[in-house]
């Protein structure tokens, strides 16, 4: 039987990359879902190839968008089981001095804006419903979450604190819902985009050149992962085999921990 038959998913960012991989899956898997999605050309994408799902074109750090997105998967699911967060944006790994003083503030705010209110505010406006249905929170932390190296200040910065917010997320909100999230090492089929206030919003990390061998290079099992490799740990916090876990991570990172 297929994991998660029945389930009712909303996943945010699911236009490309681990977003989209896990969209697919949770379809593959027996879910219903509907996507937040910022691109208007991504949620185009969706609605072509999965008519079946609920597009909400939107932006993730809005109270208002994110409650529009629940609202629509309520309408058309009748309740929501799973709410998984997969926004984010990276620094290409800049350091505290690099930054010029005249775009720290512009960069600080839109890194933890991006990357810390857009996974609270998802969970806020979703709460009531959740705890309805006893549903579950994915959000997806990094191995950023856990390690210096991978990213930049702003970017590991903000990733410790999505780690602080899923463990008292989990305390808060138990045990109507529980919280978890995945911590993925790096991704080949990523469209994760730079800060635009440090000059980087037009770079994708997955066309970065020979990311294959980076990242191989980075963990014990010499791996390359796929977003489609991150998405069954997804499939794993929303299936009822997870339901005695809150406040842990999932780590599909080729090992990275084990050799510092």
């Amino acid at each position: 039987m297929a994991q998660l038959h029945g389930r009712r998913a909303l996943v945010l960012g699911a236009g490309s990359g681990i977003g989209r991989a896990v969209t697919d899956r949770y379809l593959a898997e027996g879910a219903r879902v509907a996507a937040l999605e910022l691109s208007h050309d991504k949620c185009g994408q969706l609605r072509a190839e999965h008519p079946d799902v609920v597009v909400v074109q939107g932006d993730a750090t809005s109270l208002r968008d994110n409650s529009g997105a629940v609202a629509r998967a309520v309408d058309a699911f009748g309740g929501l089981d799973v709410l998984v967060n997969c926004v984010g944006l990276f620094d290409y790994y800049t350091g505290i001095t690099a930054i010029g003083d005249e775009v720290f503030d512009a960069a600080f705010d839109e890194a933890f804006r991006v990357n810390v209110k857009a996974q609270l505010a998802s969970v806020k406006v979703a709460v009531p419903v959740l705890a309805e249905s006893r549903g579950t929170v994915i959000l997806t932390a990094s191995t950023s979450s856990f390690y210096p190296g991978r990213g930049g200040i702003l970017y590991v910065a903000s990733k410790f604190a999505v780690r602080g917010a899923v463990i008292a997320l989990a305390h808060e909100l138990a045990p109507e819902i529980t919280v978890n999230a995945v911590a993925p090492g790096g991704t080949l089929d990523t469209d994760l985009r730079g800060l635009a206030a440090l000059g980087l919003r037009e770079r994708s990390l997955g066309s970065t050149p020979d990311r294959a061998a980076d990242l191989r290079s980075h963990n014990p099992l010499g791996v390359a992962l796929t977003a489609a490799d991150h998405a069954a740990s997804y499939v794993f916090l929303a299936s009822p085999g997870a339901r005695g876990m809150t406040g842990r991570f999932l780590h599909p990172d080729g090992g990275a921990g084990v050799r510092r």
